[in-house]
């Protein structure tokens, strides 16, 4: 018998039909004598629904309160499910984040999980119960309801995981699996049987869809078995994220990429003819951190005395971004100019086979330059290279990677 954590994204709640089906799935799962932890989304397009209905109310709604809304999606859909289970005959219990005592901080709309209270889900659990919870959300100390950001069911299926000591936690999309690329855009795009925690984690913060980025990082920071699964195939191994000591099989050619991921929602600002002094970048940077703006990549190119300063934001960031540099940097840095553009985009080849071999980025730049793709900006790490890009040359940049580095081949 295995303690496992069945997470469920919107396409697998998205009507009363699919969530029957996904009570059926469970249903197995528990009749194998399992303990099962069900973790659910709320229903395809509902998030975005009442984001809506509170922009038809004011166009900058309160965080606190916006998150008193957008939660109520998941809430319905865990009542659902348990009703479900219900009609095949289970013992099945829903809960709310802070039903169970998701502690998270007060950063509402961003909201990060302190603590869980695992207690009354384990009782229940001993008693027989399939445990339905909320993904997605949870409360601060003060009792208010918080949520998680976008994906942010993930993070919560990985962090109940790690709380509860599960065997796995296995994450259902509308895929099958983790593949080299989106197949929507390379169709010979392939899935992997198995992936590093590493690289999935290079691949969702480089724009990888298939799970958000906080949720790899904690099913690596506490050892969490995790595995994307299919809601829509009754079989399949789908794709494990493993560890890369445990991740050798016995074919010693391994792929140097694992993978080639993209991002069309980041913006380009530039900061240019700055004064070249200590400091200048805190003076830019400072502001934007104390907005709770992420900052992605950064460059800095010297003159004789001034300075060039670049970086990426999200999209829907940069007006924000560019009002705090315009009212409350400009005056203090003296800046020749500032300049938005979201009209970008950026493409990674990501893989741990870049330690032991050079040429990637060779192979890779010379790949893009044949294509006509001019790079703008470049990001690496041990096991990412990336690139900023115009936006109308994404595709092509993606289709041209994947080829080069041979990944529709088996």
């Amino acid at each position: 018998m295995a303690l496992i954590v069945q997470k469920f994204g919107g396409t697998s709640v998205a009507t009363p039909e699919c969530i029957k089906s996904l009570a059926s799935r469970v249903g197995r799962f528990k009749k194998q004598g399992h303990q099962i932890v069900v973790v659910v989304s709320a229903m395809s397009g509902e998030t975005n629904r009442l984001i809506k209905l509170a922009n038809e109310i004011t166009h900058n709604p309160d965080p606190r309160e916006l998150d008193v809304i957008i939660s109520t999606g998941e809430q319905v859909t865990i009542g659902m499910t348990a009703l479900a289970l219900q009609e095949l005959g289970l013992k099945a219990k829903s809960y709310t984040g802070s039903q169970i005592k998701i502690l998270t901080d007060a950063s509402n709309g961003k909201a990060r999980i302190l603590d869980i209270d695992g207690q009354t889900i384990k009782k229940d659990l001993e008693d027989g119960y399939v445990v339905i919870v909320a993904g997605f959300q949870g409360c601060d100390e003060d009792g208010n309801i918080t949520t998680l950001g976008r994906g942010g069911s993930d993070t919560t299926g990985v962090a109940l995981a790690a709380a509860l000591e599960a065997d796995e936690c296995q994450i259902y999309t509308d895929v099958d699996g983790v593949y080299t690329t989106d197949p929507r855009i390379v169709p010979k795009a392939r899935r992997l049987d198995k992936i590093t925690f590493e690289e999935m984690l290079e691949l969702s913060s480089q724009g990888s869809k298939v799970l958000q980025t906080r949720s790899v990082e904690l099913a690596g920071k506490y050892k969490v078995k995790l595995r994307v699964l299919s809601s829509f195939a009754e079989e399949g191994d789908g794709t494990l994220i493993t560890f890369e000591e445990n991740s050798k099989d016995d074919n010693m050619e391994q792929p140097l990429i694992s993978g080639v991921a993209f991002n069309r929602d980041e913006a380009k600002i530039m900061v240019l003819g700055v004064p070249d002094t200590p400091g200048i970048a805190y003076q830019i940077l400072g502001p934007i951190a104390d907005a709770n703006i992420d900052v992605d990549i950064i460059i800095q190119n010297q003159g004789a005395k001034t300075t060039d300063f670049t970086f990426t934001v999200h999209k829907n960031e940069m007006g924000k971004a560019l009002e705090i540099l315009n009212t409350q940097v400009q005056s203090n840095i003296n800046a020749r100019e500032i300049i938005g553009d979201d009209n970008i985009a950026k493409v990674s080849a990501v893989g741990v086979g870049m330690r032991s071999h050079v040429g990637i980025a060779k192979q890779m730049f010379l790949s893009l330059s044949e294509a006509g793709i001019n790079i703008q900006m470049i990001s690496t790490s041990e096991i990412k290279i990336a690139v900023v890009i115009e936006e109308k040359h994404m595709e092509l940049a993606v289709l041209t990677l994947h080829k080069a580095f041979k990944l529709e081949e088996t």
